[in-house]
């Protein structure tokens, strides 16, 4: 598989300052061979491989070697304090590196668990990385990029899953297997062609070859706009060649629908999904404003009762796995969903950590972190 460029960076520029003090401290009183141990405080999915290219290639740049004892092979669930890898060299090569291995590490593995629980609750839907947006600068959307494709095609492995098919940016396509981007059309050209169906038009004429891409809530006319749509092009929808993206905001319901009439469209379809006890969020999922399970099948309806029932449906805005366990008790007829929601609600869930094991080959660590030590050295 074809990886990005390995990132160069200042290191003593960029990593904790107590390293660099220790890094100084180690020149002039003496190196010695230390072993890291490298884990997380919650389950994750192994997604170690950029944090590992970095350190390979920040140690070749400098001449140097080190050692690395890899415990998990890429998207093996790795349980909470389970040690990720083992890395063995320099202690004066290694100390001011912690803190840049770290920043590579968590996000990764956190992104991959929960990109492999969408796919898992919703098998037979696709997924579109759409993350990049959300991130912190084009290294972090590399490492969600990368993530979102470890958890997909760790699902896929255990079953019939169709999981991610690519993700929204051109340099991170290749972790999908893509060569380009993937994506419907924003907002912002909507407002440009000054209706729905104008923004079709002007899509279809640019990129003749393509699927024609529906967004259709910026005017709150969703099942009109997307029914427009497909009579002007009757024969592209007809062929399935066009797919409707519904992206309604929480402040309102999908076009035609109230919180009753959400109920009457489940109980059409599925009704046991509000039968059963279901917390607020849950339930907003289902029959709340925006994307709903009853706004997916609201849209199914309008579409298959038009005649066009091979047009897909692509469903985005807020879906993280609890809200695709909610689509799933709704049976709702899903063909693609865009996310960026790898990231826990609570950030400090992706905060990796390390801690020496090892000095001179002699085992010692801090009391408390005795679980990271090699078994052998347990006894």
């Amino acid at each position: 598989m074809h990886t990005a460029k390995p990132h160069t960076i200042d290191v003593t520029a960029w990593t904790d300052k107590y390293f660099s003090n220790t890094h100084t401290i180690i020149k002039q009183f003496g190196d010695t061979e230390v072993t890291y141990a490298f884990f997380l405080r919650r389950p994750v999915l192994c997604a170690t491989r950029l944090a590992l290219e970095w350190v390979q290639a920040h140690v070749a740049r400098h001449g140097k070697n080190v050692t690395i004892e890899t415990l998990h092979e890429e998207g093996d669930w790795v349980g909470a304090g389970e040690p990720l890898f083992y890395l063995s060299g320099s202690f004066a090569l290694l100390v001011e590196l912690e803190t840049l291995i770290l920043q590579k590490l968590g996000a990764a593995c956190v992104a991959a668990y929960n990109a492999h629980e969408m796919c898992q609750i919703l098998p037979h839907v696709a997924f579109l990385a759409m993350d990049a947006r959300h991130c912190a600068g084009s290294e972090m959307a590399e490492l969600m990029a990368y993530g979102a494709s470890v958890g997909s095609n760790a699902a896929k492995r255990n079953g019939e899953v169709v999981g991610f098919i690519g993700n929204a940016t051109d340099a991170t396509a290749h972790f999908f297997g893509c060569e380009k981007g993937l994506g419907t059309v924003p907002h912002a050209l909507i407002g440009y062609a000054g209706s729905t169906l104008r923004a079709a038009q002007l899509f279809h004429e640019c990129f003749p070859e393509e699927n024609i891409p529906i967004l259709a809530d910026y005017f709150g006319r969703e099942i009109t706009d997307t029914l427009e749509v497909c009579h002007v092009f009757s024969n592209l929808a007809r062929e399935g060649k066009i797919a409707v993206r519904l992206d309604t905001h929480g402040g309102r319901f999908l076009e035609g629908l109230d919180t009753q009439k959400s109920y009457d469209v489940l109980g059409r379809h599925a009704p046991d999904a509000v039968r059963d006890y279901r917390t607020e969020t849950e339930l907003h999922d289902l029959i709340g404003t925006g994307v709903s399970a009853a706004a997916v099948w609201s849209m199914r309806e309008s579409l298959d009762n038009a005649g066009f029932p091979k047009v897909r449906i692509i469903a985005s805005s807020g879906f993280t796995p609890q809200k695709c366990q909610s689509m799933a008790w709704a049976k709702a007829p899903i063909d693609v969903i865009g996310t960026g929601s790898f990231l826990p609600e609570k950030w400090g869930e992706t905060y990796a950590t390390a801690d020496i094991i090892a000095y001179g080959g002699v085992p010692r660590v801090k009391v408390g972190r005795e679980f990271l030590l090699k078994k052998k050295d347990k006894k």
